[in-house]
C-alpha cells in the first residue's frame, strides 16, 4: 500500500484508520473522503480530503485516478438497526458503494478492503465458537448486504484477480468517534454513562453475548490484513476475528472494579435484542490466526482501563 483512500471516512473506523494509516503511510499518501464534510473537519486539516457520495461512481473513480490510489478502504455503511429503519436505503447505499469500489478498482488495479461483520451470520449459524466456513442466512438487511458483500468481492477475486479482503468484524469499542446506529453500541455507551453518572440503562438482556473489539485491535486488522502476503490466504471475504465475548453483566462488573458505585439497570429494545439474539456467542478466528498472524492486543480488562482513562479526560475537559 503506498496510496490509500479511505471512503466513510467521518464514520466510526474511518475517522481512527485515517489518522492511523498516515501515522504509518504518510499523511499526503492517505486521502479521507466522506459525504458528510463536517464529520471530517480534523481529517480535512491533517491531509488530503474530498467530499465524495460513494454511489456516484463517475466522482468516486475521478478520485481514484486524481491520487493514483492503489488500495481503496471500502467503510461506507448503513449499520444494522439504522439499516432496518430503512433497508431499501441500506442496500442502495452498501451496496452501490462497494460496487463502485470493486469495479474502479478492476479497471484501476487497486487493492479492496470492505469490512463484512458478525451480522453476516444468522440464527441457524452455529453460535457458540462460530467457524470460518459455515451457514449464513441473516435476518437483517445490513447481514444480507454483508453476506451479498464477501460473494461479490470474492467474484471480483476470482474471475477479475481483484485484490480483495475482508474481516468479518465483531462490535467495535472505541473512545475516540460516538458509535451510529449498531447492535452492540451499548458496549460503547456503557462506559460513557459509568463516567458522567454511574449509572447505565441497558437496552439488551442480561445474557446477551457478543463478541467484542477494541478499536486499536480493529485498526491494526485492517493494516495487517492487507499487508499479508497473498500466497498465505487461503480465505479473503471473509475472515473471522474477534478478541473477546461479554454480556451486559460481565462488562459491568468489570466496570464496577474501577466504579464501585455504578449501577445498571434494563430497557430492553426489541429489535436490537431480536438482532442480537441472531448472531453468534463467540467466532472461531483460527483461520485468521494461521494466514495472517491475527492476535489481538487488548482484553476486557485492559480495554475498560483504558476506555474509562481516556473519557475521564474528556470529562475533565468539558468534551464530554
Amino acid at each position: 500500500m503506498k496510496k490509500i483512500l479511505v471512503i466513510g471516512a467521518g464514520g466510526q473506523i474511518g475517522s481512527e484508520l485515517v489518522p492511523y494509516t498516515r501515522k504509518i503511510y504518510g499523511a499526503q499518501n492517505v486521502v479521507a473522503a466522506d459525504l458528510d464534510e463536517t464529520k471530517c473537519k480534523a481529517l480535512a486539516e491533517s491531509g488530503p480530503f474530498e467530499k465524495l457520495d460513494a454511489t456516484d461512481s463517475k466522482q468516486f473513480h475521478e478520485i481514484v485516478k486524481k491520487y493514483k490510489i492503489d488500495t481503496i478502504y471500502n467503510l461506507v455503511a448503513l449499520l444494522s438497526a439504522t439499516g432496518e429503519k430503512n433497508p431499501t436505503l441500506a442496500w442502495k447505499i452498501n451496496m452501490g458503494a462497494l460496487e463502485n469500489s470493486l469495479e474502479i478498482a478492476r479497471e484501476e488495479k487497486c487493492a479492496v478492503f470492505t469490512p463484512s461483520s458478525i451480522g453476516a451470520f444468522g440464527p441457524n449459524t452455529p453460535a457458540d465458537n462460530t467457524p470460518q466456513d459455515t451457514i449464513m442466512h441473516p435476518t437483517t438487511i445490513y447481514g444480507v448486504c454483508k453476506v451479498a458483500g464477501e460473494l461479490l468481492s470474492n467474484y471480483y477475486f476470482t474471475r477479475f484477480g481483484v485484490d480483495t479482503r475482508s474481516v468479518r468484524f465483531p462490535g467495535i469499542i472505541s473512545n475516540v468517534t460516538l458509535p451510529g446506529g449498531g447492535t452492540t453500541d451499548y458496549a460503547v455507551e456503557i462506559y460513557y454513562e459509568a463516567v458522567k453518572n454511574q449509572r447505565y440503562t441497558c437496552n439488551l438482556e442480561k445474557g446477551t453475548f457478543l463478541d467484542m473489539m477494541y478499536m486499536p485491535d480493529a485498526l491494526k486488522a485492517c493494516v495487517d490484513l492487507m499487508e499479508a502476503n497473498p500466497d498465505n490466504l487461503v480465505h479473503r471475504n471473509s475472515f473471522n476475528v474477534t478478541a473477546m465475548s461479554f454480556d451486559p453483566e460481565i462488562i459491568a462488573n468489570e466496570i464496577k472494579k474501577h466504579i464501585p458505585q455504578f449501577t445498571m439497570d434494563y430497557k430492553i429494545d426489541p429489535v436490537k435484542q431480536q438482532i442480537a439474539n441472531s448472531w453468534p456467542n463467540s467466532l472461531d478466528d483460527s483461520c485468521a490466526r494461521k494466514e495472517w498472524g491475527w492476535k489481538p492486543t487488548y482484553d476486557l480488562a485492559s480495554m475498560t482501563v483504558d476506555m474509562l482513562e481516556k473519557i475521564r479526560e474528556k470529562k475533565n475537559k468539558g468534551l464530554i
